[in-house]
């Protein structure tokens, strides 16, 4: 697989350069950039991931939860420059619904065909989906309940407060995780039983992320001035681009990372990365672009009905799943089913 984000990566960036620069079609480029910007996420992703061997547990933790999320982040900053709020808003709640019902549906899926059964470490599971409980309640729910009692500026207030509230909740879970209960959680160990050796050394790793997140910036910023024209020529609404076109393009690295790791029924590697990243979503991701928007346009914490119950049942239906301790394919099926009709849902609004 990673071939193939190495020949699309060579591919899209030089033609998203030239192509930008002689103003190829717009429906064209548009899906040059995301082909460009999924390939970038998986070398923003392998070299995140060598350096968190290198220097350490706890140090690769907070390097993870800084370059985790680094295209969706990025995409999600231009656009908040460009006004694109509607957008910003939905891929928020794009991640969620791609994290969990997608990719941890589709990894449950394939696992399932190749394993009858797939075990995995119930107390780590239910810890991840009690922090993913508390993220959507408490980051997306609680904002929904008091904004239609409160004016403007106090929209804003609550929501910086909140931000800054999870943010420091979410710092606290990963040292909690990788400092006060490390023994329980992780380990500088391989599966089997040796050390974990990186795909690449710190210096290499470091020139890599730099370069892919530099050449993601210039993409993403490409992207972004796409979006108005190709919903208005192709008939999609921000919300629909948002949910699943921004969502998808940002997190194809994460669930084909999830998928591999189901394949080889490394179950809780696979759970960690599927509603880990949905974690971080809602209390590292969603915080810090509302913070951001102080410099733009103000990005409220507010999300819709259909949003909000969406991932309400997205959270539910995986914890549902996820608490006995084992999957199969049959469950798999069953949240990518649920994906599937919410994308149709998103995609007639």
């Amino acid at each position: 697989m990673n071939k193939v984000f190495f020949i699309l990566m060579v591919i899209g960036v030089p033609l998203s350069v030239i192509g930008g620069f002689f103003d190829w079609n717009f429906i064209l480029m548009f899906f040059i950039y995301c082909m460009t910007i999924i390939s970038l996420a998986n070398y923003i992703r392998r070299s995140t991931e060598c350096l968190a061997v290198v220097v350490g547990e706890t140090a690769g933790g907070l390097l993870n939860a800084t370059f985790g999320n680094a295209a969706e982040i990025i995409i999600a900053f231009f656009a908040l420059r460009e006004g694109l709020n509607t957008v910003v808003i939905s891929s928020i709640t794009g991640m969620v619904l791609v994290n969990l019902l997608f990719a941890g549906g589709l990894s449950m899926l394939i696992g399932g065909l190749r394993f009858k059964k797939q075990e995995f470490d119930v107390f780590k599971a239910r810890h991840n989906t009690g922090l993913l409980m508390f993220g959507i309640v408490v980051t997306f729910v609680l904002p929904f309940i008091f904004v239609s009692r409160i004016d403007k500026t106090d929209i804003k207030i609550l929501s910086t407060a909140f931000a800054i509230v999870m943010l420091i909740i979410y710092l606290l879970a990963l040292f909690f995780k990788l400092v006060t209960h490390k023994s329980v959680f992780t380990g500088k160990k391989g599966e089997d039983g040796e050390e974990e050796e990186p795909e690449w050394g710190k210096w290499k790793a470091m020139i890599i992320l730099g370069l892919a997140t530099v050449v993601l910036a210039y993409v993403s910023e490409k992207l972004v001035g796409t979006i108005e024209p190709v919903g208005n020529t192709l008939g999609w609404s921000d919300v629909f681009i948002g949910i699943i076109v921004v969502a998808v393009v940002g997190s194809a690295a994460e669930y084909v990372s999830s998928i591999s790791m189901a394949y080889k029924n490394r179950m809780d590697v696979m759970l960690e990365i599927s509603i880990g990243s949905t974690v971080q979503t809602a209390m590292f991701v969603a915080p810090i672009l509302v913070l951001v928007s102080w410099f733009f346009n103000f990005l409220p914490l507010v999300f819709n009905t259909s949003e909000l119950v969406a991932m309400i049942l997205a959270a539910f239906m995986t914890v549902t799943i996820v608490n006995d301790g084992d999957s199969n394919w049959f469950e798999g099926a069953l949240l990518v089913g649920t994906y599937i009709a919410m994308g149709f849902g998103f995609y007639l609004l």
